[in-house]
């Protein structure tokens, strides 16, 4: 039961906060005409998310801390996929229409979903070091037991995330707001991009 509670305590506390991962799964909620249609995002994240659990259960944790290179790699494959994504949800608002506020196609949405989950560098190294590091008190069913408890929770989150923004959807708030959402949502990404391109300047300068 240990492993479980752990697994689950400690899966929320690095999905909960905001960043750029929540807000487009959360995003596809309100901007998608159906709740449906937000599906391809979540189902996409979720299971990015688990496989970078999985990957930091077994040990891929060990591989990424100890390549500055690799570190290096992931920062600069973030910062050029959050640029463009923020380009794409910041133009899309101008073409939406009231009865269709789909802000992106499925195609899209999944790249959007996988980019911002494994191209996420920050993301990406607290998943790994992380969970990975904490993965490594347990062993066998136990050691299971713990990832599948961070699995849960990434799935829960995520469907929990699209329900929430479709439910606001729900309020009738003005298509002005949902413009808003979107640039601000894009605003915010490219916030994310220049903060990882602050760090990577950083890093080359030591």
């Amino acid at each position: 039961m240990e492993p479980v509670v752990h697994g689950l305590i400690l899966a929320l506390g690095l999905i909960l906060p905001l960043g750029v991962q929540n807000v487009f799964v959360f995003s596809q909620g309100i901007t998608q005409p159906r709740l449906i249609k937000a599906f391809p995002a979540m189902i996409a994240a979720a299971v990015c998310d688990t496989v970078l659990i999985v990957l930091s259960v077994t040990g891929l944790s060990l591989v990424v801390t100890q390549f500055e290179w690799l570190r290096l790699m992931l920062l600069i494959g973030g910062i050029i996929f959050l640029l463009y994504m923020g380009t794409m949800i910041w133009s899309s608002t101008a073409v939406t229409s009231l009865d269709n506020k789909e802000a992106l196609p499925l195609k899209k949405q999944i790249l959007f979903a996988c980019s911002v989950s494994i191209l996420n560098p920050h993301a990406l190294l607290d998943t790994i070091g992380v969970i990975g590091t904490s993965a490594v008190q347990y062993s066998g069913q136990a050691q299971v037991s713990f990832m599948l408890a961070c699995i849960t929770v990434s799935w829960l989150w995520f469907f929990g995330l699209i329900v929430t923004g479709a439910a606001f959807k729900k309020m009738n708030l003005p298509y002005s707001m949902f413009v808003l959402f979107n640039k601000c949502s894009a605003v915010f990404i490219w916030g994310t991009a220049l903060y990882l391109l602050v760090s990577l300047w950083t890093s080359l300068s030591l």
